[in-house]
């Protein structure tokens, strides 16, 4: 049997500065990126890489660079179609200068996150974009310990207390305050809120409640104050049995609108904060033999093609995802590039698509 031939190793540095004519010095700095090089010398070099098929050895230019031309993103959840627009937005921006892109998904698990961010540390990426679930002053050591290490950290769709970072986010409390008084401009007063503070005892006013959301995400509690914040301009009362309270699943929303819808004073309308949240409000508001939006009017966050599709079609919120992701790589690029900047929220604007869901409460069974 005749024998295999082994298959020839990659082609070095030396043997490119051979074929090129050149030192291996030259060579070498050309293919690193680093150093002067004649454009003529230059040409040459990268004429024989090609012809030999020579690949740069990343890591290795990286240690004698200090510089990965790679940056770090981790989000909540990859699958969320927010996040994906998200990460499209910081992978077009960041390709457009060289740069590759690291993404790691956390579940909304914070000690995911810190492991996530150990692994992009460890890996020496240039800069890190990150949605936190970070609450506490006790839950950002390992944020400063990315920006102890030489890299610097932008957040995108949630600030951080305790932290001065560069931030690019929504007006989560405006846009939920517009939403909210769409619907009482529509007529309702009764206004179910769904994916409240995870509490298990219900917030009996509205301090108790607004101290149990600054416990949750940033975004979370912003949107409770905004939908407030519409309540109070139309003098309308709180009540604390519009709003959902416990585990932010798609199981528990089902579960707290079927008690809302089961008041003896329902809601008319409900205004849901996450895609979870309007689909267990769509289970619910079906299993009650409901329909929307003659007996419930509703409003969602983060408008999708599905929202569009749906019959009758669903008035949401849009965000601009790929904008706020290129956003933050271009601030994240800038502090990479050390050009002087301020600390500062980057804050993009949102849309309300008004759709079919929404309708005066007159029609609704009592």
């Amino acid at each position: 049997m005749a024998e295999r031939e082994r298959p020839s190793s990659p082609p070095t540095i030396s043997e490119v500065a051979a074929a090129a004519g050149v030192g291996r010095a030259s060579a070498a700095r050309t293919l690193g990126g680093y150093g002067y090089v004649s454009p003529e010398l230059r040409e040459r070099v990268l004429a024989a890489a090609e012809e030999l098929g020579y690949r740069a050895n990343a890591l290795a230019r990286s240690m004698s660079t200090g510089i990965t031309h790679t940056l770090g993103v981790i989000v909540a959840d990859i699958g969320n179609p927010f996040f994906a627009g998200v990460v499209r937005g910081i992978s077009d921006t960041s390709r457009e200068r060289g740069f590759d892109t690291i993404v790691l998904s956390t579940h909304e698990s914070l000690d995911e996150e810190i492991a996530a961010m150990n692994v992009l540390i460890d890996k020496r990426v240039d800069g890190v974009i990150v949605a936190s679930a970070a609450v506490e002053r006790a839950d950002v050591a390992h944020l400063t310990a990315a920006i102890e290490h030489g890299i610097p950290v932008v957040l995108v769709d949630r600030e951080v207390s305790h932290l001065d970072l560069d931030a690019v986010v929504i007006d989560n409390r405006e846009a939920a305050r517009e939403a909210v008084d769409s619907l009482i401009r529509a007529g309702h007063t009764r206004i179910g809120f769904v994916w409240g503070p995870t509490t298990d005892t219900r917030p009996a006013t509205r301090r108790e409640l607004l101290a149990a959301a600054a416990k949750n995400l940033w975004t979370d509690a912003e949107r409770l104050r905004g939908y407030l914040d519409a309540l109070d301009d139309a003098g309308i009362p709180f009540d604390p049995d519009l709003v959902m309270v416990g585990v932010k699943t798609e199981e528990r929303a089902i579960d707290e609108v079927a008690r809302m819808l089961a008041l003896p004073d329902r809601p008319t309308a409900v205004f849901c904060t996450e895609t979870d949240a309007m689909t267990g409000s769509l289970r619910a508001i079906r299993a009650a033999g409901l329909a929307y939006p003659g007996d419930v009017s509703l409003i969602g966050f983060d408008d999708s093609s599905w929202a569009a599709v749906m019959d009758p079609p669903l008035t949401m919120i849009a965000q601009p995802m790929h904008e706020l992701g290129e956003t933050a790589a271009a601030t994240l690029l800038a502090l990479i590039d050390g050009e002087p900047t301020t600390r500062s929220r980057h804050t993009l604007e949102t849309t309300l698509v008004s759709r079919a869901s929404v309708a005066p409460p007159g029609g609704a069974r009592r």
